[in-house]
């Protein structure tokens, strides 16, 4: 495989973009921007108000409903505007369960929004089938993956539950343009390999947060020979590659697609209809002088199957470095919005069909939406796959999201055309979780080991060299220098705050190490329990070695993962008042605003610790204290003589963020504001 980049680190954004250029994310940014002076045009790095196209929410919809509630609205403000759909615990059928789910549908029909109930399908699927996912247009969701539609060219990107209920009320809320990172395809991929193994390759190799909370535009010749599922699967995967968006083109393929489903929707559609897919032969496109923070190119044509784990999606190996380490599998899953359209399931029943699973091994699935699976029953691939003693489950997340039937138990190992593989979320963190295509995993799930497809019909298979030897990697990118100006605090704010540090000394620390996804939809859990799970799976002994007032110190893309806003209000619950660390996930940060945590970035005092606490402990009380001077934006760090071993300028604090924590957060600020 040859990959390689074009360009530096991130730069000063006012000093190096074109004037009057814009990027595809910003020209469709600019479309949604509401409140701005006349002739301002948008670039990266501007705050601004968006009014999305569409807002998506789907088992959290009661708890973003009952914060809607709590900022005092009634009616939400553009009801055309929001969709709910029921798809995370579908298999859970207890009373409690079924009750949040009334209440949602209830809240929907009060309201009159779009609803689909449990068994449709998953959010991110239903948004695309059904049009709110448009090319062009700017729609969010309270999920991770909302990335998903820019495989269909629409600049998908998450919020958070807090956000969600200010934009029922309101209609809008507020984003931060990030840099943007063009991610040029050449080529075209080999028989055999995916688009699974595209993105399962870029997050392995491109593993040190080079696009980090980057928009993606996917551009290339290569971009023309991936099909709508593909680029959807790609799309869906930036998330764990650490991006905010992932934008492919609109181009004769797509359009091509939405012909298509014109002949399958019921005509006229609010969305997909004739007038609105001709709009899409009048393209929109970047400036030739757009400005791109990065620049990154990928030969499809040198890739291999790739699988990534175990328990990582940073780590990825080719598939034949894997099979010939004989490594047995008790789990295979082809669920998720990521790989269960009907394409995925055909590729599965093309290699199973006329096989057995392998005794010993359980193979679940589930297609993405009721849609997709009444076209793999019609088409055969579904019997195909149960013939060969695959278990049927209902169209939803599942146990991608560690809910329901069929999780990894302690020392078993699975293999899974999910999303994520972190430790813990599929069930048991004494697992260990790879993630693949469908046809590794349901090759894997015949051969009892993970294996190349080939196998399965006794042929030889293709030998590859590992993909670090092919990298060529840049330094990792620098912000821009503070101000050096006084920051105003405002009557209220600490001018200071300062704590012990607590070093938990990793990378990519999860949202379900910091919150166990096992609590995420249980609506009723006290703060005394959460302040006691804080941290479980990232080390069980995290609450016996923290206590209030400390300080967290970690690595880099802290808080990666799910849009779960209790990582935040779980630290708070611990008494942990300030968070720093390398670089944080960008969904992370959101809600960390929005819950008023605070947090910094300092890459310079997790690399000194780093050099001074080699124990291998995750956890270590380091007996060092921070002050932060709110005022002069820095931090210093002294040991317990109170010598100063660092002294760092920080990004300055406004008074806008500053108001926000004072309020206790962006839900109380928002009903202060609708009072006003």
């Amino acid at each position: 495989m040859q990959i390689s980049r074009v360009g530096g680190s991130v730069r000063h954004f006012s000093s190096v973009r074109p004037l009057f250029a814009q990027n595809l994310t910003e020209k469709i940014v600019q479309k949604y921007a509401v409140g701005l002076a006349d002739g301002k045009e948008v670039h990266s790095g501007d705050y601004v108000s968006i009014r999305p196209s569409h807002c998506m929410s789907h088992d959290n919809s009661w708890p973003v409903a009952l914060k809607f509630k709590g900022l005092g609205a009634a009616k939400v403000a553009d009801n055309r505007q929001v969709v709910m759909t029921l798809d995370h615990d579908v298999q859970n059928k207890s009373e409690k369960n079924l009750e949040k789910y009334r209440n949602i549908e209830n809240f929907a029909k009060e309201q009159g929004t779009d609803f689909y109930p449990a068994g449709r399908g998953i959010g991110h699927q239903i948004m695309v089938e059904e049009g709110y996912a448009f090319p062009y247009n700017l729609t969010v969701a309270s999920d991770s993956h909302s990335n998903t539609y820019g495989g269909v060219g629409c600049l998908g990107t998450p919020v958070v539950r807090t956000d969600a209920a200010s934009i029922w009320a309101t209609g809008k809320t507020w984003w931060q343009i990030p840099p943007v990172a063009k991610v040029e395809l050449r080529g075209e991929l080999p028989a055999g390999v995916t688009g699974k193994d595209v993105i399962v390759a870029l997050c392995g190799v491109f593993n040190n947060d080079e696009v980090l909370n980057h928009a993606i535009e996917f551009v290339g010749d290569g971009a023309k020979h991936l099909s709508v599922d593909e680029r959807l699967t790609i799309a869906n995967m930036t998330t764990e590659w650490g991006a905010l968006t992932g934008l492919f083109p609109v181009d004769d393929v797509l359009v091509k697609w939405y012909e298509e489903r014109l002949t399958r929707l019921p005509q006229p559609h609010p969305r997909v209809n004739r007038e609105t897919v001709d709009s899409l032969k009048t393209p929109l496109s970047a400036d030739g002088d757009a400005y791109y923070a990065k620049e990154l190119v990928l030969d499809l044509s040198t890739l291999s199957p790739c699988v990534s784990g175990p328990n990582s999606v940073k780590v990825s190996k080719p598939l034949s470095v894997l099979a010939e380490q004989d490594i047995k599998v008790n789990k295979a899953y082809l669920v998720s919005c990521t790989n269960s359209r009907l394409s995925d399931i055909e590729a599965a029943a093309n290699v199973v069909k006329g096989k057995k699973i392998a005794d010993g091994v359980e193979f679940y699935v589930a297609a993405a939406s009721s849609e997709v699976q009444k076209d793999a029953e019609a088409a055969g691939y579904w019997q195909d796959i149960i013939n060969a003693g695959a278990k049927p489950l209902p169209a939803g997340c599942g146990p991608c999201i560690g809910l329901g039937t069929g999780l990894l138990e302690a020392g078993e190992v699975g293999i899974s055309a999910t999303n994520r593989n972190f430790k813990g979320r599929m069930g048991s963190r004494d697992a260990l979780a790879y993630l693949a295509s469908p046809e590794v995993v349901a090759a894997s799930a015949i051969l009892g080991r993970i294996g190349f497809p080939e196998e399965v019909e006794g042929k030889a298979v293709p030998k590859t060299q590992d993909l670090v030897k092919n990298i060529k990697a840049n330094p990792k990118p620098t912000g821009a220098s503070a101000t050096e100006a006084a920051v105003s605090v405002l009557p209220g704010f600490p001018e200071s705050i300062e704590g012990e540090l607590v070093l938990c000394d990793a990378d990519n620390i999860n949202t379900d190490a910091i919150y166990p996804g096992k609590y995420t939809y249980q609506d009723d859990v006290p703060k005394e329990k959460m302040a006691e799970v804080c941290m479980e799976n990232y080390d069980p002994e995290f609450g016996k070695k923290t206590k209030a007032g400390d300080i967290i110190v970690s690595g880099f893309n802290f808080g990666t993962g799910s849009s779960r806003e209790q990582a935040a209000t779980c630290i708070l619950a611990r008494g942990i008042q300030l968070v720093i660390a390398g670089s944080f996930g960008n969904i992370f940060s959101r809600n960390s605003i929005n819950n008023a945590l605070l947090t910094l970035e300092i890459p310079a005092l997790i690399e000194l610790l780093r050099s001074q606490y080699t124990s291998g402990e995750p956890t270590i009380r380091t007996g060092l204290f921070a002050r932060w001077d709110v005022k002069s934006a820095t931090v210093t760090v002294r040991d317990n003589n109170g010598q100063e071993i660092l002294k760092e300028k920080v990004g300055e604090l406004g008074e806008s963020m500053q108001e926000i924590i004072v309020e206790g957060g962006l839900e109380k600020w928002v009903s202060n504001q609708l009072k006003k």
